[in-house]
């Protein structure tokens, strides 16, 4: 072995040994004291970038559990008001059975039970309209399909999850609704006394008697108005109400509602049976001159032609009443009401040209990780002239209008409020659904995932700190030694010194 002065290459290669174990030893410290094994790209290239995408899914499935768990509190929210409309719905219908009971009530027990069934309706509506979770309201149509027309005579306007979204129009009309009527411009009197003529003034007493049991009287003198006034005060009882005909200011008596299934069936000397089902039977208390008598005229659905989204045509679309419900493709679950004629109320207005706007309003909630892992919901109107509508062969619209101070609208007024029952249950059952089979079941699933995906990216990422501790000790033993011959290499030097002596 040959002794050098310049150069000691030996103690060089201790130096370079030295180093690589003390930079092992640091990135053995780093490892322990952070917990982790890739702590920089330089540990690990292809196990970082597993690892940071798998980062980033635990992140998005830890937020997306606190979404389903926040999206299940919404629903709750809804899903509790509902209960509540659903408790006030079975109270008004026990109020409606009582005053069906015909035979026991008087009036001042049927005005009761309405001025009762007014407040319930009315807390019904402000739920409807105050149930909101943060600022978003649930019940009054914005968190689900919503209609909106351009025309005023366009009313209680309801699409369902089946309406497509865009804008229907009204594009003819094919006939106009009519109300059951007594045509009062065929005839000059009932009984011999002028009551529904444009005269001044009533020439004589008469008593009018509605379905046998209700009578009113009108007296020798009333004006065609005071006329009008005196039967709609009653008109609760006898199911037909009075205008004033814009053109000659004739008293007219109709049906209240629009339809084939109304008529005011009518006869001056006895009672005439009701051919339609539902009607009204009025009798004159005078005798009548020959061959006179009151002409009744039966009412008549509204029938339309709808154009929708995209071009869709729906012609000859009969309605109830003047209550038209779409039944298929783009126009189903699309509902709505053309009120009556301003100058002409027996009839409905003149609508054609009228668009409806349908907007989605549907709640949609993130419950995934990743884009478009959503899931929606769509909550329906809930308020009490969206409740009940559209009824078979009903006086009553929708739950808002149900009227029990007679017993034939009380009668009507349970086929209705059963409705209401039935679409707030069925509303109920939805919000469970979609509680229970989407949002619970997909963060229990969620849970699951994050707990793989957490173990997954740990097996890449974190200090296995009993391989570690053993790497770290031989390390530092490696770095003591190395440390030792260091310093004995750099005494090798020092035997020059003994040749040169």
């Amino acid at each position: 072995m040959s002794l050098t002065l310049a150069n000691n290459v030996g103690a060089l290669n201790a130096q370079q040994n030295l180093n690589r174990s003390t930079t092992s030893l640091n990135k053995s410290l780093e490892r322990l004291s952070s917990g982790l094994k890739i702590n920089r790209g330089a540990d690990g290239p292809a196990g970082l970038v597993v690892s940071e995408k798998q980062r980033a899914q635990i992140a998005g499935l830890k937020q997306a559990i606190q979404n389903s768990e926040k999206a299940t509190s919404m629903v709750q929210t809804a899903e509790g008001a509902l209960n509540e409309i659903n408790s006030l719905l079975v109270k008004v219908r026990g109020l409606a059975l009582d005053s069906a009971n015909a035979g026991v009530n008087d009036s001042d027990t049927l005005a009761a039970n309405q001025a009762e069934i007014s407040n319930a309706l009315s807390s019904i509506d402000r739920i409807a309209s105050n149930t909101q979770f943060g600022t978003k309201k649930l019940l009054d149509g914005t968190a689900g399909l919503n209609a909106t027309s351009t025309n005023s005579f366009v009313t209680n306007l309801n699409a369902s999850s089946s309406t497509t979204v865009g804008n229907f129009a009204i594009s003819n009309i094919d006939q106009n609704a009519q109300k059951g009527q007594v045509d009062t411009s065929l005839v000059t009197n009932i009984g011999g006394t002028t009551v529904v003529d444009n005269d001044s003034n009533l020439s004589g007493d008469e008593t009018l008697t509605f379905n046998g049991t209700v009578q009113v009287n009108l007296t020798s003198g009333m004006t065609n108005t005071q006329v009008r006034d005196t039967l709609n005060a009653v008109s609760n009882e006898t199911g037909v109400e009075a205008s004033l005909k814009a053109s000659t200011g004739e008293v007219v008596l109709s049906t209240k509602n629009f339809g084939e299934n109304f008529t005011v069936q009518s006869d001056v000397a006895a009672t005439v049976a009701d051919s339609s089902g539902i009607g009204t039977t009025l009798v004159d208390s005078n005798s009548a001159p020959s061959g006179t008598s009151l002409v009744s005229k039966q009412g008549q659905n509204l029938v339309v032609d709808l154009t929708g989204p995209g071009g869709s045509v729906l012609n000859n679309v009969v309605a109830s009443g003047n209550v038209i419900q779409g039944s298929s493709g783009a126009f189903d679950g699309l509902s709505f009401t053309v009120a009556g004629d301003a100058a002409d109320g027996a009839q409905t207005s003149d609508v054609s040209g009228a668009t409806i706007g349908v907007a989605d309003g549907t709640l949609a909630f993130q419950i995934g990780a990743n884009a478009g892992q959503t899931a929606s919901l769509s909550i329906d109107k809930s308020s009490s002239d969206a409740l009940g509508v559209n009824v078979a062969n009903n006086q009553f619209s929708s739950l808002a209008q149900i009227d029990i101070t007679s017993a034939t609208g009380a009668q009507d007024a349970l086929a209705v409020i059963d409705s209401a029952i039935d679409e707030v249950s069925n509303q109920r059952g939805t919000l469970g659904a979609f509680q229970g089979n989407t949002l619970e079941s997909t963060a229990n699933n969620l849970r699951a995932t994050l707990e793989n995906t957490v173990n997954a990216e740990s097996i890449i990422r974190d200090t296995d700190f009993a391989e570690e501790i053993t790497n770290f000790t031989k390390q530092q033993v490696m770095v003591q030694a190395g440390t030792t011959v260091l310093s004995n290499a750099s005494q090798t030097s020092q035997l020059v010194l003994s040749l040169l002596g």
